[in-house]
């Protein structure tokens, strides 16, 4: 079948008497140079409420298919007037590693005039903190975002100064544990959230005891965040709690977060009780998820593996191998 010229598509896009196909959605992913450029051209014409109809639609083909790069389209349209475009457009940017992007995130952060668009970027900028600590980023770059992080986090509206120390924990920087601290010793469960966020992207066991405390909150939003940091830190003192959760946990997203955990930390008793419940699983996306966390248990079980015999001081080493 032929393709569908983008011109056609753009033309349809800007139509806002009839329905945007959505068949044509996938055509904005991976976009060629030529195709960025007529888009942008194009973009003017396009009706505000069009506009942000179509990058919801587009966030949620985001959602669903992880094939699917709507990268270029959210890099082009930060300079919109509009805040919700500007707001859903950085949506598209949640997995980016393109460092080009950091200025401008720097200023939307900084200077964008909607609260809800600055803790967004914040939130993006999350993913060049991590890469920076990898040593993946550019001289002088991950001190830019940290420096530009830091002080978001003492910003004026809660929701950026969350979303700043939530991007802030992959960071090493010595003035993240007191922002962390800070967070846990507030009342509101929202700081609570972030702060047991930011421990779980810390790859630091010091913040173990918080997140046990949090396994138990009543708020919802803590508990499932704390079930979800347990696992990224792979604490292997959740694991019994966990699986008691597992009993009487009646939210089905929590409930999720605590079989992936699981199959993150590993353990005794961590595959009987997946395979238990893969046996009970009627609904066909909840036995696809249950089989993934069994893989991802077995990953996490090679892992061990390795590293018991990589490190263990008993191990012989055949001298012709060295």
């Amino acid at each position: 079948m032929k393709e569908i010229p983008f011109s056609t598509i753009l033309t349809a896009l800007a139509n806002s008497d009839q329905s945007f196909p959505p068949k044509y959605l996938p055509r904005f992913s991976d976009l060629t140079p030529g195709d960025i450029t007529a888009l942008q051209q194009f973009w003017p014409r396009v009706p505000v409420l069009r506009k942000r109809t179509f990058l919801k639609k587009l966030n949620e083909q985001f959602d669903e298919d992880t094939l699917l790069s709507f990268e270029s389209v959210g890099a082009i349209l930060l300079q919109d007037p509009d805040d919700e475009v500007r707001t859903n457009a950085l949506k598209l940017l949640e997995e980016t590693s393109d460092f080009r992007l950091i200025p401008n995130l720097v200023k939307m952060i900084q200077n964008d005039p909607e609260a809800e668009t600055r803790a967004r970027a914040a939130t993006v900028l999350g993913q060049f903190v991590q890469l920076g600590e990898m040593g993946d980023l550019p001289n002088g770059k991950l001190k830019l975002v940290e420096e530009t992080l830091i002080k978001a986090a003492h910003d004026e509206h809660t929701s950026i100064a969350r979303a700043a120390l939530e991007a802030l924990g992959y960071s090493s920087r010595p003035e993240l544990d007191a922002l962390i601290i800070s967070a846990f010793n507030r009342p509101d469960p929202l700081w609570q959230a972030t702060a047991l966020f930011a421990a779980g992207r810390s790859a630091d066991n010091r913040w173990q005891e918080q997140i046990i405390t949090g396994l138990l909150s009543d708020d919802i939003p803590v508990r499932l965040v704390a079930v979800q940091s347990a696992g990224e830190l792979e604490l292997k003192l959740a694991r019994r709690p966990l699986l008691e959760m597992l009993e009487d946990e009646a939210d089905d997203d929590i409930f999720q977060a605590i079989i992936w955990s699981l199959s993150q930390i590993g353990g005794d008793d961590v595959r009987t009780m997946l395979e238990t419940l893969l046996a009970r699983a009627e609904d066909d996306e909840q036995i696809e998820f249950i089989e993934e966390a069994i893989a991802n248990l077995s990953f996490t079980e090679d892992l061990d593996e390795f590293d018991l015999v990589a490190f263990d001081p008993d191990t012989e080493i055949d001298p012709d191998e060295e």
